[in-house]
């Protein structure tokens, strides 16, 4: 799909911004509206991972914020690979960089970039509805009890033929939540004129019918 950037004789890019907590089947039910509707995706998330990816790489400090910034404001968003971005170690180092308010800003400016994608585009976070596009014309979010995202993330982990501790995995989950949650900026949270979507007992398909429908009724409205 040939990209382009929204111009005043253009109908402007639609956008739809969908945050929720770790596990709760966001990027999935992201990237199966994206490939329904021909949208554009993006896992911001993989923005923070990629970012902290090219630090380890460059041997670079995951605690000098200019250093980080820099390294965020040339990040190529072409390039994002989701299976080697979900190594853990990486994710580790990303939630050092995600705290920093700079990295952050230059990180928010290049997803905005992203969403004047044509014809639209789907992004997944946690502050897509809050901070980064405010103004999108649809909002999800999407959740699930901490107890169901624990197990989803603990039957990933055993289908890739790796070791779990549910246990282990089930704290992870409410300790991420909590930090997501409770940070001074761009803290998780459901926009006010969010669509609440809670998949605890939702399959993928269910969860994207319910979603098509506030999207089609977007789409009819912009």
């Amino acid at each position: 799909m040939k990209d382009s950037v929204v111009s005043d004789d253009v109908r402007p890019s639609f956008t739809i911004a969908i945050d929720g907590p770790a596990a709760a089947g966001k990027g999935t039910l992201s990237r199966r509206i994206a490939e329904a509707y021909g949208f554009h995706h993006l896992d911001t998330g993989l923005t923070y991972r990629a970012t902290a990816k090219a630090l380890l790489d460059a041997g670079l400090p995951l605690d000098d914020e200019a250093v980080a910034e820099r390294v965020a404001l040339a990040l190529d968003l072409s390039g994002l690979d989701r299976n080697v971005l979900s190594k853990h170690e990486i994710g580790e180092a990303a939630s050092k960089i995600a705290v920093m308010p700079a990295v952050r800003r230059a990180l928010v400016e290049a997803q905005r970039r992203f969403a004047l994608k044509s014809p639209g585009t789907v992004l997944d976070g946690r502050d897509i509805g809050t901070v980064v596009c405010p103004d999108a014309p649809v909002k999800l979010y999407v959740t699930a009890s901490s107890e169901v995202r624990a197990r989803r993330r603990f039957d990933e982990i055993v289908a890739r033929g790796e070791e779990a501790d549910y246990e282990s995995i089930f704290e992870d989950v409410k300790r991420r939540d909590a930090r997501d949650m409770g940070r001074a900026d761009s803290p998780l949270k459901p926009a006010e004129d969010a669509h609440l979507l809670d998949t605890s007992e939702m399959s993928i398909e269910a969860a994207f019918q319910a979603a098509k429908t506030y999207i089609d009724a977007g789409l009819k409205a912009n």
